[in-house]
């Protein structure tokens, strides 16, 4: 990657390596579709404003069926999902099982014929997921493998949605995109949000509703589309090696979260297969090849 590209890649890791401290904050109260709302919503009054004024929504609005696909997959279900996982897994957890997503992408990617596997970075992806399997291993009990399963439906989610942006949604406003997307998931979340509604909210959970609209929201959208241009979709999503990172040092310093057996081998595996699995794939003439777009 350009020095660009690991700029915003480092951005992205650590804007991320969060949402999994506050989630598991915001939902020790309040529902998780409540949570996902609060978040769609704020971060869509944010930026529509923005949208508008560049003028940016119409061009969307023309290719609705893939934004709705993409919202779908990239934010309906996995912000519902992984909020009922987070109440039953630690937020430390829940950001690394999502280090398959990688895998993932490069698996869909590999399928379509829009990308290949080379010794390096599938050793890398293996490595990763070897991490992943061994916290699963040691530290998840069988009671909780619902919430496991939830996490990887999330993981397929954000895997398919990058990829939907760098085919069908790359050349139109990212400002359009993501606020068209946040404005479609707040209305499917309205109803429920609604019925769910708390008749309280502690500082701590509305703050951390806050916190993921704006900050893990609003701004890490756009800078996820930065990097998805910069990189390709199957590179983009290797910040979710880097995530775990953020995630398991703010639940153990914030939420006081145990650094298991389990995290300890499976940390350093992910971070080894992140370094493994960014490495581009290279032809016989060992020059570099850009992912195909």
């Amino acid at each position: 990657m350009t020095r660009r590209g690991w700029v915003l890649f480092a951005a992205l890791s650590l804007i991320w390596g969060v949402p999994y401290l506050m989630i598991k904050v915001a939902v020790t109260e309040l529902d998780p579709v409540v949570v996902a709302f609060g978040r769609t919503f704020l971060a869509a009054l944010i930026l529509l404003p923005i949208a508008l004024r560049q003028r940016a929504l119409g061009p969307v609005v023309a290719r609705w069926r893939w934004l709705l696909l993409y919202t779908a997959v990239e934010i309906i279900g996995p912000w519902w999902l992984l909020g009922h996982a987070e109440t039953r897994l630690t937020s430390s957890t829940a950001g690394l099982l999502l280090a398959v997503v990688p895998l993932i992408a490069a698996v869909v990617l590999v399928t379509l014929g829009r990308d290949r596997f080379d010794a390096r970075r599938l050793i890398g992806l293996g490595v990763g997921l070897a991490g992943v399997v061994t916290l699963v291993g040691l530290d998840v009990h069988l009671d909780d493998l619902a919430s496991v399963g939830a996490v990887m439906l999330t993981a397929i989610g954000y895997a398919i949605g990058p990829i939907i942006i760098n085919r069908k949604l790359a050349d139109l406003p990212p400002m359009g995109v993501v606020t068209a997307s946040l404005v479609v998931a707040t209305v499917v979340f309205a109803p429920f949000a609604v019925w769910l509604r708390p008749d309280h909210v502690s500082a701590a959970a509305g703050w951390s509703v806050v916190g993921l609209a704006v900050v893990c929201t609003a701004v890490a959208f756009l800078v996820f589309f930065a990097l998805i241009a910069e990189a390709g979709p199957a590179r983009a999503t290797v910040i979710t090696y880097i995530n775990p990172a953020v995630a398991i040092c703010l639940g153990v310093l914030v939420l006081g979260e145990k650094f298991t057996v389990g995290v300890a081998i499976g940390f350093p595996l992910v971070i080894l297969g992140s370094v493994l699995a960014t490495a581009k794939t290279r032809t016989r003439s060992s020059t570099a090849e850009p992912v195909p777009c």
